[in-house]
């Protein structure tokens, strides 16, 4: 399992980053067999999101560490360091960039964007 990390360098400048999720066997709800499980990250809140159809953000830093999690719909992000990428339903996001330049998204297609975002604890 991956995520795509968006995080600000040294010089504030914006990347993406594939991300391994590490997961290992364990006994997560005896007597169910053991299942593939991570380690818990500590959340602070989440809510249910959609960008509309035609939806266009111009540069903005996140603001707060979060998690997104697609649902349906497709989201083009533009980091500052020029790469671009489609992020599509089952995609998880990552997003770091809280300083710095930041990054552009968008609603790609017709189709509405509907996910999940989850704020991290600092």
């Amino acid at each position: 399992m991956k995520y795509i990390r968006i995080f600000s360098d040294e010089e504030e400048e914006t990347h993406f980053e594939d991300v391994e999720i590490q997961q290992q066997f364990v006994e997560f709800a005896p007597p169910a067999p053991p299942v593939l499980l991570s380690q818990f990250i500590s959340a602070k809140r989440f809510a249910f999101f959609t960008f509309p159809q035609g939806w266009q953000g111009g540069w903005h830093p996140t603001p707060a560490k979060q998690f997104f999690f697609l649902l349906s719909g497709n989201l083009e992000g533009t980091v500052s360091d020029g790469e671009r990428r489609v992020i599509g339903p089952g995609s998880i996001v990552l997003l770091e960039d809280t300083t710095g330049k930041g990054h552009m998204s968008g609603v790609v297609g017709s189709e509405d964007v509907v996910a999940i975002v989850v704020q991290l604890s600092d």
